[in-house]
């Protein structure tokens, strides 16, 4: 008799392939849950360019880049918020608000509250201050003289040329004893407010009242903070200057100005406060000792803006 043939062995251990698939679709759910929950955590980060459309790159206009405190702006914007801050140089006053208007710009930190606001009046642009640097004491300078009374009498004395840095220099002429003015001159005097005079003023763009000084064609000059440094004019030949810690300086408030669509960008305001970090305030104050530093909220700022842009309406009529 034969042997009866062999059964099959049982299957030891398999599963369907139904069972796999649904499996294998658990885990990929569970994956692209995961990786969504992340994204939106990182997009409500409240943290300094932490927004989806925050740049990385921030391009900001400055008057003068070879300053040393931009070097360590830069380096701690990098390192602090992950921001690479590029700095644009301008040597004209004229021309930083109509490229932060038209998005060549960022930011720009080369004005005051007062400058800003004339130029939004003028302009009729609405560029709004979301940080503050300090308010720079406005000098008369002479090479010749150490003090301003020595200044001979019908000598050519520069002046800045742009309507508001004008009316604060031929303020410093005044303070100087060197001319009067006009129901005794205000933000907005222009030369022809100007009433008795022991020197003549020449209007000239800002960034020349330097170079007119120390090529000798006037007896002194007005010049703008910025401009000196850059002309290695030294604090000695200064023979007046304004107050910059006075109640009156407030409108000559330096500021970082941003597009008003932009003023509530983070990225944009933890730029301007970084201004206010030790370190640059350290190198800050070692090339500007007689600034005087000035932690303004961007809403007080933009507060003190709209009062001085009302007068510079008024004064416009």
């Amino acid at each position: 008799m034969s042997a009866a043939p062999a059964l099959p062995e049982k299957p030891k251990g398999k599963r369907p392939i139904g069972w796999i698939i649904a499996a294998a679709v658990v885990v990929v759910a569970i994956v692209v849950a995961l990786i969504v929950g992340a994204v939106r955590s990182g997009s409500n980060d409240d943290g300094a360019g932490a927004s989806g459309d925050a740049p990385k790159t921030v391009t900001i206009g400055v008057a003068d880049k070879s300053l040393s405190y931009w070097s360590t702006y830069t380096k701690l914007a990098k390192s602090k918020l992950n921001v690479t801050v590029k700095l644009t140089n301008f040597a004209d006053y004229s021309l930083p608000n109509p490229a932060l208007k038209d998005e060549q710009l960022d930011l720009n930190q080369f004005q005051h509250i007062q400058y800003l606001a004339d130029y939004n009046v003028t302009s009729n642009d609405d560029l709004q201050p979301i940080g503050s640097t300090a308010v720079y004491p406005l000098p008369l300078y002479a090479t010749k003289y150490d003090k301003a009374s020595a200044i001979p009498e019908g000598s050519k004395i520069a002046i800045p040329n742009d309507s508001i840095n004008q009316a604060r220099a031929l303020l410093v002429l005044q303070g100087a004893k060197l001319i009067t003015l006009k129901d005794g001159g205000s933000a907005f005097s222009t030369t022809s407010d100007i009433e008795t005079k022991k020197v003549d003023v020449e209007p000239l763009e800002a960034s020349q009242t330097a170079n007119a000084l120390q090529q000798g064609s006037v007896a002194g000059a007005v010049v703008n903070n910025n401009f000196a440094t850059a002309a290695g004019l030294p604090t000695s030949d200064i023979v007046y200057q304004d107050d910059p810690s006075s109640a009156n300086a407030a409108p000559y408030v330096n500021v970082f100005a941003a597009r008003d669509a932009d003023k509530d960008n983070k990225t944009y305001l933890a730029l301007a406060k970084l201004f206010q970090d030790d370190a640059v305030q350290k190198v800050f104050l070692k090339d500007n000792p007689d600034a005087v530093v000035r932690d303004e909220s961007a809403s007080s700022l933009q507060d003190e803006l709209a009062k001085v842009e009302k007068d510079a309406k008024a004064a416009k009529q």
